[in-house]
């Protein structure tokens, strides 16, 4: 094992892909076996685990079942083809929902809930991506999965709704939107999404991504053996 393998927790930059911090770390380190535990959204921020070198990223799986916290915000009054802010609006909606509302339909996303996965992810049905699908203009029935739910109501102010949740994994915060919108009696989508914790990982133990831009930067201290 060479002493850059091991695990090194990136806070991903907005308007980033997970390839492009792939990309970049494969350049700095020279290692081609590079991963992570759990992508995240261009719009999105936070918390990302890169895995470093194949003792790493054939362990992947032990990561990808954590659990994660965020912090989110969603729009009220329009929906779009993706659930967020980089898709199409399909839907508005002029009705706005009381405080009240809100608290009564967060407590019903509160627990174990059954929740199905969007079409613009990366999830495979029948060996294809449903994103590859969804720009066909494709859409088709996908089972329902069960997921861990705890959400916190941090402000609002129509048309925002600003929440902290923590999942289990393969909860889509995209489709928590679309779905609370949709129990609202209105349109909804995230707009911005931070992702504070994953696993053992918080944001305060992440290096800056734009670190990584620097040819010279030496990220070797901040990796990690083990989680």
């Amino acid at each position: 094992m060479s002493y850059s393998e091991g695990i090194l927790p990136v806070n991903k930059e907005k308007g980033r892909t997970a390839f492009y911090l792939v990309k970049v770390l494969r350049k700095l380190s020279g290692i081609k076996k590079i991963g992570h535990a759990g992508i995240l959204d261009p719009f999105a921020t936070g918390v990302m685990v890169m895995l470093l070198g194949r003792p790493y990223t054939k362990i992947s799986d032990k990561f990808l079942q954590h659990d994660k916290e965020y912090l989110a915000t969603v729009k009220l009054g329009a929906s779009t083809t993706t659930y967020d802010c980089d898709g199409e609006i399909t839907k508005t909606s002029d009705h706005i929902p009381t405080e009240t509302a809100i608290e009564d339909v967060v407590k019903e996303f509160q627990g174990s809930i059954s929740q199905i996965p969007p079409m613009y992810s990366a999830k495979k049905v029948n060996g294809q991506k449903l994103y590859v699908l969804a720009r066909q203009g494709i859409e088709i029935e996908r089972n329902p999965i069960q997921i861990q739910l705890e959400i916190e109501v941090l402000d609002y102010s129509y048309p925002e709704l600003k929440l902290r949740i923590k999942c289990s994994k393969g909860a889509y915060m995209r489709t928590l939107a679309y779905d609370i919108g949709q129990k609202l009696g209105t349109e909804a989508h995230l707009v911005e999404l931070t992702r504070t914790r994953s696993g053992p990982f918080e944001l305060k133990d992440c290096i800056d991504a734009k670190s990584l831009s620097d040819r010279s930067f030496n990220f070797t201290p901040y990796l990690r053996k083990e989680a």
